[in-house]
């Protein structure tokens, strides 16, 4: 199983991915950097990857889920709510390839602000 970090200045996550073809893509273009948006209490930023969505595809995920938004070509990282959550759901804006989760608590992400710099990158396997 992958593991990567998410950093910007002043915190991190690590997630735990799953083995997909979207996965695998990812993992092709690390590490990279791209810059924050936030909805509600998600995360998402564009990456220069093109996938198709998987037959597994959710729009209903559970907090901290590692996401591929393939419309908006972005990871999705919600940890709560967002503006399209029916109650305390965490909801995306659309169905999204579901590619891991976070390792603890997410709503470390809480403190993204968008603009902020966001650099993805595989962890090595002793980390």
């Amino acid at each position: 199983m992958a593991r990567i970090r998410i950093a910007w200045n002043g915190g991190e996550v690590i997630a735990n991915l799953r083995e997909t073809p979207s996965v695998n893509q990812l993992l092709a273009i690390l590490p990279c950097e791209a810059r924050a948006n936030t909805w509600g209490d998600e995360v998402y930023f564009e990456l220069p990857l093109d996938l198709q969505m998987e037959a597994d595809a959710q729009q209903v995920v559970e907090p901290g889920a590692v996401c591929f938004w393939v419309e908006g070509h972005s990871l999705a990282l919600p940890f709560g709510p967002t503006p399209a959550s029916k109650g305390k759901e965490s909801r995306l804006v659309t169905r999204c390839n579901v590619l891991g989760n976070i390792e603890g608590d997410p709503r470390g992400l809480k403190k993204v602000s968008s603009g902020v710099a966001i650099r993805v990158e595989l962890l090595s396997d002793r980390a």
